[in-house]
Formats: C-alpha cells, sequence, structure tokens
C-alpha cells in the first residue's frame, strides 16, 4: 500500500543485484575486475573481484579515498618507494588513502570479493606506468 503522504517526486531506495552491476571499461584495471553499484560527483561504491596470485597493474584513485570490506579471499598491497607491503583478510576493513601509488594481489585460496566504497572528487582509478621499473624489488632474491 502507497503511503499517501509520501510527494510522487520523492527519492526511492534502491537496490543493484550484485549481478547487474555496471562495468565501466575506464575504471579497469589489468587483474582487477570492477563493477560499479553507484557514483555520484565524489563518491563510487562497488565490487571487485581478483583471481589468486595475480598482481594487479600500478594504480591509485585520484584524490579519491577508498574504503574497503573483504568479503572473500585476501589482499595484498605494495605500495610505496620501499615497496611496503600490507595484507587484508577476509573480514578486514582498510583504507587506501588518496593518491597512494599501489598494486594488489589476491592471496592463494580462491578468488577475493572486495566492497568499495570512495569518497573524493575525480576519477575512481588512475592507471599508471611500474613507479618501481629498474629498481630491485626487496620481496625478490638476486
Amino acid at each position: 500500500m502507497r503511503d499517501s503522504s509520501q510527494p510522487d517526486d520523492m527519492p526511492r531506495p534502491v537496490v543493484r543485484p550484485t549481478s547487474q552491476l555496471d562495468v565501466i571499461p575506464a575504471q579497469q584495471t589489468p587483474g582487477i575486475h570492477r563493477r560499479q553499484a553507484f557514483a555520484g560527483e565524489d563518491r563510487w561504491v562497488g565490487y571487485v573481484e581478483t583471481q589468486p596470485g595475480e598482481w594487479s597493474g600500478w594504480h591509485h584513485h585520484g584524490e579519491t579515498d577508498t574504503y574497503m570490506y573483504v568479503l572473500a579471499g585476501g589482499l595484498e598491497f605494495e605500495y610505496g618507494p620501499a615497496r611496503e607491503r600490507l595484507v587484508v583478510g577476509r573480514g578486514d576493513f582498510a583504507l587506501m588513502p588518496a593518491g597512494v601509488i599501489h598494486r594488489e594481489r589476491t592471496t592463494p585460496g580462491g578468488p577475493g570479493g572486495i566492497v568499495l566504497v570512495r569518497v573524493g572528487p575525480g576519477p575512481a582509478v588512475v592507471n599508471v606506468d611500474d613507479p618501481h621499473e629498474n629498481v630491485h624489488d626487496p620481496h625478490e632474491p638476486g
């Protein structure tokens, strides 16, 4: 039954099943499959899937802070001049601050599933070249 006290032009709640989220080609990074649920001038909400062991391409999120909640699998991030590492697992919340150049991979054991919320103006993703090209990876032998 419709509530007659609400105007016809009132905003309505929206549900977006994961299977019907939008794939935005400009928002893709090698190794990461992003699907957009909602977007506005200063926010982005979506779902990300990654495959085990595969590193994404290097990227950052411009002026947007990225908040995440890991639903499945786990993620390992590499970032910063010293190639620091951060691991987040199923059930963890994490923040990737605006402008931090990073890449990620899903830890072994299955694909990763992450809910993302980005807050801030500008593009959701900016793909960049490897900032460590010609620099020895301290995590690799040799």
